[in-house]
């Protein structure tokens, strides 16, 4: 089974045999203000096919509810709406309906604004506040909607604060998970979690069996909407490097360490980030950052949250553009670095972590499919992708900053579309191309350049793995580009 996002379907977190009409014992109608603070959103999706670059899937239908954060903004979670093809918007209080368009989403804080495209739409609905003032012990409530349209809420105690797992695999920021034993209902995709009337944390995951909730913490939420505000939308940053601890008192007397430091080994630096062009190097010792303290595991005590990843401080708390002060011990020395905080663009990665909203790139050529890895390509092969997608790409993939500082894309030959031009060929897939027709490629711009010389009449392409070189003749590919488009019902050959 393919998937195309890490994307957690409804009724798949909900026991489908429950989809009691009137409120359980844990549940109580919501104030009545709160039924003019949230929306019902209706999202039409639809991804792209990797596998077949120039097709879509099948469309599909979700539902969840949206919450009015500003006069004329929609709050919802990035998955809810993701690859959408059409957005309604449907009133709580009356039923009526509005078409709305994606404001700005952030895939990695799984959040996502919306606008009514009807300016009267949401004329009387009542703004509701965020707070981050909540911690571990507290309880909460999760909003959802009867088919009539009446707010409902269930206490949900918050159990743990940590900077956890989002959406994508390599995406953490501050999580809120909550013991909650939460209702099917059909809005149920994605739900706002609130505290004293004000907006908490939105609901993320929900895992029946277990009845626990992961949710996408307040101050998550705050500071999405404050950098909202920026134009263009620069993201969360990231400080760009990958620590282990240093609790093995080995380590500890290998590194010169002393029985008062505290502080992280450095061991991995992604050389386009923020921390490469500030001057951490690998091995470094990491002890601090703007004078917050790290301890052996690499957490410091926060003053609402407790005990967290020194990654908050460079994720939530501090917003790009901003500078910090680190402070590393180099061989036995200390020393203080500042760091401008940014978020690498995904187009800057060599294989780009998501692909979500946009056409893959690809290139036919004589019934050979050629494209840019991604790691959305990798997705297809399933839940499983680390270990069922080719190894070879994964590896790619898992060490690209140290496998491809320069800026660049890795062109693959995903797959072979039989022609007479493929005979002997079929068996071919997933292999990186290394040079055609001579010209070594950077990304598949460069491969449509080189298509344009073949040599001695023939399209010479390279691999880096078995068969190391293949032929097409150039003339023959040009006269059956036209029937292999019509065989295959491909709108167009190449699309870049």
């Amino acid at each position: 089974m393919r998937a195309f996002l890490p994307i957690l379907i409804a009724l798949g977190f909900f026991p489908t045999a429950i989809g009691a009409a009137e409120p359980t014992p844990k549940e109580a109608p919501a104030p009545a203000e709160q039924k003019g603070s949230v929306v019902r959103v209706n999202s039409t999706n639809q991804a792209y096919d990797f596998f077949r670059p120039w097709s879509k899937e099948a469309p599909f239908s979700r539902r969840g509810m949206g919450v009015l954060i500003d006069s004329d903004k929609i709050l919802v979670t990035a998955e809810l709406v993701a690859n959408s093809d059409y957005i309604e918007l449907e009133r709580a209080d009356g039923g009526e309906k509005a078409t709305a368009t994606v404001q700005v989403i952030d895939y990695e804080a799984n959040l996502a604004t919306l606008r009514s495209t009807d300016p009267k739409f949401l004329e009387g609905m009542q703004p509701l506040q965020t707070t981050t003032q909540v911690k571990t012990g507290d309880e909460l409530e999760v909003l959802q909607l009867e088919s009539n349209g009446t707010p409902v809420s269930t206490k949900a105690l918050v159990t743990t604060i940590e900077v956890g797992k989002y959406a994508l695999e390599d995406s953490g920021y501050l999580m809120f998970r909550m013991s909650c034993p939460l209702q099917f209902r059909e809005n149920s995709f994605t739900l706002p979690i609130v505290k004293e009337n004000r907006l908490a944390a939105f609901l993320m995951r929900f895992d029946s069996r277990s009845q626990t909730i992961d949710a996408i913490s307040g101050p998550v939420i705050e500071h999405f909407l404050v950098e909202s505000q920026h134009q263009p939308y620069r993201g969360f940053p990231r400080a760009g490097l990958g620590f282990s601890p240093t609790r093995d008192p080995q380590l500890r007397r290998y590194l010169k360490l002393q029985d008062t430091d505290g502080g992280v080994y450095v061991n991995q630096v992604d050389q386009s980030g923020p921390a490469a062009k500030a001057g951490v190097k690998e091995g470094d010792i990491l002890v601090a950052i703007d004078h917050t303290q790290a301890d052996p595991d690499g957490n410091y005590l926060h003053p609402v949250y407790g005990k967290l990843s020194i990654t908050h401080l460079t994720t939530t708390e501090a917003y790009s553009g901003q500078s910090l002060m680190i402070t590393v011990i180099r061989n036995g020395e200390r020393q203080q670095l500042r760091v401008e905080l940014f978020r690498r663009p995904v187009e800057d990665y060599a294989i780009e972590p998501y692909t979500m909203g946009k056409r893959p790139r690809y290139y036919i050529l004589g019934g050979l499919v050629f494209q840019e890895l991604t790691r959305q390509y990798l997705r297809e092969w399933g839940a499983n992708w680390l270990k069922e997608a080719p190894q070879r790409l994964v590896y790619y993939d898992r060490f690209q900053s140290d496998l491809f500082p320069d800026r660049r894309k890795i062109v693959i030959l995903t797959q072979i579309l039989p022609t007479e031009n493929t005979v002997g060929y079929e068996q071919l897939s997933n292999l990186v191309v290394k040079k055609f027709n001579g010209r070594k490629l950077l990304n598949l711009d460069d491969f449509a350049e080189a298509a344009k010389n073949p040599i001695a009449g023939y399209h010479k392409i390279e691999f880096e793995e078995d068969p190391h070189e293949i032929y097409l003749d150039a003339k023959q590919v040009e006269e059956d580009a036209a029937q292999l488009q019509k065989t295959y019902s491909i709108p167009e050959l190449r699309h870049l």
